[in-house]
């Protein structure tokens, strides 16, 4: 019964994350942190928890954000100094040298891996959105691929490491041609359309990151000109999670502005 009641509250608390009850979320993870000391997903979730409140309180996940180049390719406003997360890059880090240790006895552990793609991505991110450190984010969205596919050739059924996979790709593809280049050189390659598709992926058989695949998918649609899909996206997130009015808002934006001249 503990393993059904812990493997819950981890559900419970990803559900309180996209409902953006973020104290909620924590003490969830925290309280199974105190039941499973050893798995390095308590920790990761906890991560995610501070990263998720972040991007919301500077309005990452919006269409104002992701359909401004210049806020979208080089990050938020404001001095990254005082855009600093220090939660979130203890938590990420302690959870990534958790998974490390289990990868010592266990190299291919399918868990471990996964973690170490979570905590990578999550990085990525931050370095990207936060810190707007792309050369350091380029390399953990290098890392975080090559552990999601290696993840995701021993467990298929690992698809929250679409995520990584997926928001990697579409990122460096969305890059200025010549920036591209650059990177191709460097062996850090980007593919829009299969960044999108690895997104779809996550978004419909992810365990613990689907809504967030789907808010990412949502708003590369809008970019991509696809508002259908991002309406029947947005309009998903905003049934399952009545209590976000993130969602509720990007929903009726686009249903009011489908061409997204908002």
């Amino acid at each position: 019964m503990e393993a059904d009641t812990s493997a819950l509250m981890l559900d419970s608390g990803f559900r309180m994350l996209y409902e953006l009850d973020f104290k909620g979320a924590r003490s969830q993870f925290v309280t199974y942190q105190t039941m499973h000391p050893e798995d390095p997903l308590g920790k990761a979730a906890e991560a995610a928890s501070y990263l998720f409140e972040q991007f919301n309180q500077k309005g990452v996940l919006t269409s104002d954000f992701f359909l401004n180049d210049s806020k979208f390719l080089n990050g938020i406003d404001g001095d990254p100094a005082l855009n600093h997360n220090p939660a979130f890059i203890q938590a990420n880090h302690v959870a990534r040298e958790q998974a490390k240790e289990i990868l010592k006895t266990r190299t291919n552990d399918p868990h471990g891996l996964l973690v170490l793609t979570m905590t990578d991505g999550m990085e990525a991110d931050y370095d990207q959105l936060i810190e707007k450190k792309q050369m350091a984010s380029l390399g953990l969205i290098r890392q975080a691929e090559a552990e999601a596919k290696t993840v995701l050739a021993i467990d298929p059924n690992a698809q929250d490491a679409y995520v990584a996979l997926g928001a990697g790709n579409y990122i460096i593809g969305s890059l200025p041609g010549i920036k591209r280049a650059f990177l191709w050189v460097g062996g850090i390659h980007g593919d829009k359309q299969r960044g999108m598709e690895e997104m779809e992926s996550a978004a419909a058989h992810g365990r613990y990151l689907a809504p967030f695949a789907k808010i990412l998918l949502a708003l590369a649609c809008e970019r991509e000109h696809r508002p259908a899909r991002a309406l029947t996206l947005l309009g998903e997130l905003a049934t399952e999670f009545p209590a976000n009015p993130l969602f509720a808002h990007e929903f009726a934006l686009l249903q009011q502005h489908p061409a997204g001249k908002h």
